[in-house]
Parts: structure tokens; sequence; C-alpha cells
């Protein structure tokens, strides 16, 4: 074993800053979940708002990319992205998907798992317009998950749709929402002597939910 695979293995961690009972949490995954997330900005952790999405294409072999949570209530839990990359044609063979936060500096894991929609046109329009021009103009420049000869065919097609458009671009009929509904939650806080809390919640058959706890 190299010397270097031997100083990994050896990286340790003792987690010890808080914990998760039932009786603490909230019956409500969505308010737990909105909890931990106001929790994670008010601590100025980098980029509280960071999320990997799990997809699996028609070749059954899964892929994660991190997106960037940009809605959330009892509907779920919302992302904007291209609808042809490579997460957009998986999505589309396959609906069911799975989403992560990792708070490292608060010791938390969020695991989500639900079935994907897209959000309605007139959300995608309100957020779409919402971003800053250069994004608004880089939905357009940018083919997502398409092999290409070099930066400067991004930095091309930016500018040549900055020149068509001006100051404003409309959304791309490639680019808008999805929408995460939950079907389970897993939350997980890291404790001491690898003993951690994992309180998960699922619905019934009644579309209650139910909170287990389960082994670390």
């Amino acid at each position: 074993m190299s010397k270097t695979s031997t100083s990994i293995a050896d990286l340790r961690k003792s987690y010890e800053r808080a914990e998760l009972s039932e009786d603490a949490s909230q019956a409500d995954p969505l308010k737990q979940f909105e909890q931990w997330l106001n929790e994670a900005i008010s601590s100025e952790v980098p980029e509280p708002n960071a999320m990997t999405l799990a997809t699996v294409g028609a070749d059954l072999r899964p892929s994660t990319r991190v997106v960037l949570i940009k809605g959330l209530d009892e509907r779920g839990i919302v992302w904007y992205t291209n609808y042809d990359s490579r997460k957009g044609r998986e999505l589309a063979g396959n609906p069911f998907a799975a989403l992560q936060f990792h708070w490292v500096e608060l010791e938390r894991v969020v695991r989500i798992e639900g079935v994907v929609e897209k959000v309605s046109d007139e959300e995608s329009d309100a957020y779409f317009h919402s971003r800053p021009l250069d994004s608004r103009i880089g939905a357009w420049a940018s083919p997502q998950s398409e092999v290409i000869g070099g930066r400067a065919v991004l930095v091309a097609n930016a500018a040549r749709y900055g020149a068509q458009f001006m100051l404003q671009p409309p959304r791309p009929p490639h680019w808008g929402g999805y929408r995460l509904k939950p079907e389970q939650w897993q939350f997980w806080q890291g404790r001491k002597s690898r003993l951690h809390d994992r309180l998960r919640y699922r619905q019934d058959d009644t579309g209650l939910w139910v909170r287990e706890r389960l082994a670390p």
C-alpha cells in the first residue's frame, strides 16, 4: 500500500457538535429540513444551498453532480438546469432521483428520495429573468454535457448570443426547473464513537409521515 493510501486510511474525526433526538426533531420532515437549512445559512457554511443530485440512466448506471436548491415548499425541492444535459436526459427516462446535502462544518447530512417533474413555464420564466445577465446568456452559450472543441467555443457562443439578445435574452426552450417531490427523507447528525443519529421519515399508506431511527 502506498504512503498516500495509508495516510488516507488513517484519517479520523470525532463528531461531537450536536445531537438529533426524536423528541427534539420536527414531526414534519420539511420543517426539520428548513430548520437545518436556516442553521447552515446562519452559520455561514460554504454554499449551504449546494446539493448532490443522483440520477440513473437507461443503462442503469448512476451519475451524480452538484446543483443548487432554488426553491422549497410543500410541493418539493426545486433546481434549474439544461433539459438537454445528461441529468435532463436521464430524468426524462427515469423520473426517480435522490438529493443529498452535506454541511461538513455542522456534521450533518440530509438525504432525500422521490420523483421528479418539471416546474411550470411560468416558474422557470420568473426565475430565469431574476438571474444576472451573464448567467442568462450562459444558459444559451453552453450545450451542457456535449463534447466541445475548447473553451473558445463557449466564449464565442456567449459573444454571439450576447450580440443577438443584448440585455433581454429570453429563456431558452431547453432550460428550466425541476421539482423533486420527497417520498423519503433521512437526517444524519454525526455523534461520538461513530454512534451517529440517523432519522428517516417515510410516508405510510395514508400519506402521513412516519419517523423512524435507523442504525448508523
